[in-house]
């Protein structure tokens, strides 16, 4: 079941974090992707161009000013809200299946 993101505008230091996630912490663009809920393909594009020192700081690339919109205070905040409700889901299901692979587990032994 594939989840379609709204289309978003990010900032150039949330484009840079993310890029981080990659380069600098070593995480799969998919698992980064995830954890952000963002676009895999886009994160992907952020990290090929980064690689490739394309990565445009606030202006610059193929985007106009035009496309450039400023993010206001609430909406930064969603964003984060967002990345943050985005890990906290991932936790809990690890936490899940860890529940449940020890369950089975305790099971077996009381056999």
């Amino acid at each position: 079941m594939k989840e379609r993101l709204p289309k978003q505008v990010y900032t150039s230091e949330y484009r840079a974090q993310a890029v981080l996630l990659v380069t600098r912490d070593g995480l799969s663009v998919a698992e980064a992707a995830r954890r952000l809920s963002m676009s895999l393909k886009t994160l992907a594009n952020w990290v090929k161009r980064a690689k490739d020192g394309r990565l445009p700081a606030t202006s610059g690339g193929s985007g106009s000013v035009s496309h450039q919109r400023m993010v206001t205070e609430e909406q930064a905040e969603v964003s984060q809200l967002r990345r943050e409700n985005a890990e906290l889901r991932m936790e809990r299901d690890i936490l899940k299946k860890a529940t449940a692979y020890f369950a089975t587990g305790s099971l077996r032994g009381v056999r």
